[in-house]
């Protein structure tokens, strides 16, 4: 069918949104996207774009501004919390060298000027209180407004106001695993690697942002306690120290300049069932959140926002379109949720026999077999949603 002139609301300004409301509008729809925020921002943080990430923005139009703007990444570099590189993977024998370390509120600036430049109208200070799906599905905002539109998309993440619509409510249950990040000044000069340090019951990633002028970190920890969910939780930063006091030099230097922190519990929410009815869908978050072990948070919500696109300007009928994206969609993502939940126990073996026989294997197989041992992700990364099934 053609997207000319259809009238589509999209729920949330985030990635996955913004991506989506520009491929729409890049087809002729006619739409417009609701944020409760006042302003299109987001907090310091950092993220990966790997390559099948990368070939959705190429394909907006937006490759080569993330590019410039961004660190492009030359290894991954999994390291033992004190005796230094286990395994290392040079990004740089991927076909597609695409991998980019990035700040996210650099990425949602360039997804928000793309999706005005394609004629999306973005309305801040937008809380959407209700969804009725329907041939013509209705959004109830907090203000008391009612808008009306042939397509309604909730790109709104994990407390999505579509989802319980679509599914009903679900409970999420806690992995267990709390989370720290923080940015911090780039003094010693770190390389564009993506390093993981790997201790008992905990990890820590970092990586360079903004032309390697400072520091990404994400230190996760297995706790059996927490009680709100969410990321946006400050934190003292002494705290964090303590919890990693036992790592070598390398972290204790990059902790030593954390001066801000915010500190999130890791909860796990079931992948909905029903992404899509009553002219209405979900993406992203609101669909099939995911554990960010294999950095694959944004590059999901991009392949989202394509394939919806894409299948309602392929297929005949929104509600045929709306069914061939998920079904295009679901798999893939359900395979990227289980690899990144089986990263988690992988990072955070307890026993020092089993961690050393484990990382004794991945050095042999670096070694051995370096080729090997990065295209075990060729699934991942090769992947190229832009280009028709």
């Amino acid at each position: 069918m053609s997207v000319l002139g259809l009238k589509v609301i999209v729920i949330g300004g985030g990635i996955g949104g913004m991506a989506a409301a520009r491929a729409l509008a890049l087809r002729g729809a006619s739409v417009t996207l609701l944020e409760q925020a006042e302003a299109i921002t987001e907090v310091g943080a950092g993220l990966q774009v790997s390559p099948n990430g990368f070939a959705v923005l190429d394909a907006l139009g937006l490759g080569d501004e993330l590019a410039a703007g961004s660190v492009r990444a030359d290894a991954i570099s999994l390291r033992d919390y004190r005796r230094g590189e286990v395994l290392r993977l040079n990004l740089g024998r991927l076909a597609n060298r695409h991998y980019y370390f990035t700040h996210r509120a650099d990425l949602i600036g360039l997804l928000a000027r793309g999706a005005r430049d394609a004629g999306v109208r973005i309305r801040l200070l937008q809380r959407v209180e209700r969804v009725e799906p329907g041939d013509r599905p209705r959004v109830h905002t907090a203000n008391g407004a009612t808008l009306e539109a042939d397509l309604v998309i909730g790109a709104d993440g994990l407390h999505s106001r579509l989802r319980p619509e679509l599914n009903g409510a679900d409970k999420p249950r806690f992995t267990g695993q709390v989370a720290w990040r923080a940015i911090v000044p780039n003094h010693a000069g770190r390389p564009a690697e993506a390093w993981v340090h790997m201790a008992p019951g905990r990890h820590l990633v970092s990586y360079p942002l903004r032309g390697g002028s400072a520091l990404n970190l994400v230190a996760v920890q297995e706790r059996k306690d927490w009680t709100e969910e969410g990321w946006n939780h400050q934190d003292d930063p002494d705290n964090l120290r303590a919890v990693f006091d036992d790592f070598g030099p390398e972290a204790q230097d990059m902790l030593a300049r954390v001066e801000e922190v915010h500190l999130w519990g890791l909860f796990r929410h079931p992948v909905a069932r029903t992404w899509q009815r009553g002219h209405c869908a979900l993406l992203g978050d609101a669909a099939h959140p995911t554990l960010p072990f294999l950095a694959q948070g944004a590059s999901m919500a991009l392949e989202d926002a394509w394939a919806l696109a894409d299948e309602l300007a392929a297929t005949d009928g929104i509600d045929a379109g709306l069914a061939a994206y998920q079904a295009r969609r679901e798999a893939r993502a359900r395979k990227v949720i289980n690899a990144a939940t089986g990263n988690a126990w992988k990072y955070h073996l307890r026993s020092a026999p089993v961690r050393f026989a484990a990382h004794a294997a991945l050095k042999l197989g670096g070694t051995l077999a370096p080729s090997a041992m990065l295209h075990q992700f060729d699934w991942l990364y090769d992947h190229d949603e832009t280009a028709r099934p």
